[in-house]
C-alpha cells in the first residue's frame, strides 16, 4: 500500500465536535464518528445513577483513533466531543421519549420510533447495556438545550462537509465509523464473529462496488466481514446517504474486542495493527474512489 500523502492538518474544537481538515482536501471522502465522545460534564453526572464506567457502554471508544489517519490522505475527520449517553447523534434531532420528561412533549417530536421504545433517542433513558441513566425525569427545555448546543452543531459541520465536499468532487463518501460490543454478536456454535459489519442500509445508501470494495479489502486480512447484519445504518446513514444525489455512506462497526478491553474500557496492544489497517484502507480508498463511486 501507498503511505500517507502527510498533508498538514488544521484542527477545530469548538466542544461539541474536533474537527481535522487536511489543509488541501485531496479526496471525496469525509469521515465522521458521532459515538467517540468522551467529555462527560460534571452537572450531566450529577443527574444520572450510573458510574462513568457504566456510562461509557454506550460510547465508540477509540474510534476516532482508529481513523486518525485520514486527514494525511487528504479527508476531513469529524468526531462528536459529546458522550452518546448525554446525546446521541446518530439519531433524528427530536427521538424522544415521553416518559423520560415532567412536561407534555410537542405533538411534533418523533415519540413512537423504535429506537425510543428500545431506550435509544436522541436522549437515551438506558445506555447501550440496558441500564437506566438518570435518577429523575428531565424538564423538556434540557432536551432542547442538548439538541440545540450539541446535536446541531454536530450535523450543521457534517452537513457542510459533504456539501463543501460534493462541490469540489462532484460527489461524497461518508464513511459513519463506529464501534460494536462482543455482546451483540450472537453466532451458531464454532462460527467466528463479525470483526466488521458494514452498513449501507441493504444497498439504499451507498454504490454496491463501494461496498464490496471495503468488504473485499478486509476479507482479504482474515477479517470476518458481514453486511447490515445486525447493523444496517443509523440515521446518518439514511439521512445523508442519498446516491441519486451523488453522496454515498458507508456505516462501519469494528468489533471493540479486536482493539480494546471492553470491561475496563481500555487500548490493547491490537489498537495499533487495528489502526494499521484502517490506515491501510483509507489509503486504497484514496486511490480507488474515483473508480468505485465517480
Amino acid at each position: 500500500m501507498d503511505g500517507p500523502i502527510s498533508t498538514p492538518a488544521v484542527y477545530t474544537d469548538n466542544g461539541p465536535f474536533r474537527l481535522v481538515m487536511p489543509e488541501r482536501p485531496l479526496i471525496p471522502v469525509v469521515f465522521a464518528s458521532s459515538h467517540s465522545g468522551r467529555c462527560y460534564g460534571a452537572e450531566f453526572l450529577s443527574g444520572v445513577r450510573l458510574r462513568p464506567l457504566d456510562l461509557r457502554r454506550s460510547e465508540d471508544c477509540f474510534v476516532d483513533e482508529l481513523f486518525r489517519s485520514a486527514p494525511d490522505h487528504g479527508a476531513p475527520l469529524l468526531a462528536a466531543s459529546f458522550p452518546r449517553a448525554f446525546c446521541d447523534a446518530n439519531r433524528e434531532p427530536w427521538e424522544l421519549d415521553p416518559a423520560m420528561f415532567t412536561d407534555p412533549l410537542p405533538s411534533w417530536v418523533n415519540t413512537s420510533s423504535a429506537r425510543v421504545a428500545a431506550g435509544l433517542g436522541t436522549i437515551p433513558r438506558v445506555v447501550a447495556s440496558g441500564e437506566l441513566i438518570y435518577r429523575a425525569k428531565l424538564p423538556f427545555v434540557e432536551a432542547e438545550r442538548r439538541i440545540q448546543t450539541y446535536w446541531r452543531p454536530f450535523h450543521d459541520a457534517l452537513a457542510r462537509l459533504v456539501s463543501d465536499t460534493k462541490a469540489r468532487f462532484g460527489f461524497c463518501w461518508l464513511i459513519d465509523c463506529h464501534s460494536m460490543p462482543t455482546s451483540s454478536q450472537v453466532t451458531e456454535w464454532g462460527v467466528r464473529p463479525a470483526d466488521f459489519v458494514l452498513g449501507d442500509l441493504h444497498g439504499a445508501a451507498c454504490a454496491s462496488r463501494a461496498t464490496r470494495f471495503v468488504e473485499q479489502f478486509l476479507s482479504a486480512r482474515g477479517y470476518v466481514v458481514r453486511r447490515n447484519d445486525p447493523y444496517a445504518g443509523g440515521f446518518i446513514t439514511a439521512h445523508y446517504g442519498q446516491p441519486a444525489d451523488d453522496v454515498h455512506v458507508l456505516q462501519i462497526e469494528i468489533a471493540r474486542r479486536l482493539y480494546m478491553d471492553e470491561v475496563r474500557f481500555e487500548r490493547l496492544t491490537g489498537l495499533r495493527g487495528v489502526q494499521r489497517q484502517i490506515t491501510d484502507l483509507i489509503s486504497s480508498l484514496s486511490s480507488e474512489v474515483h473508480d468505485l463511486i465517480g
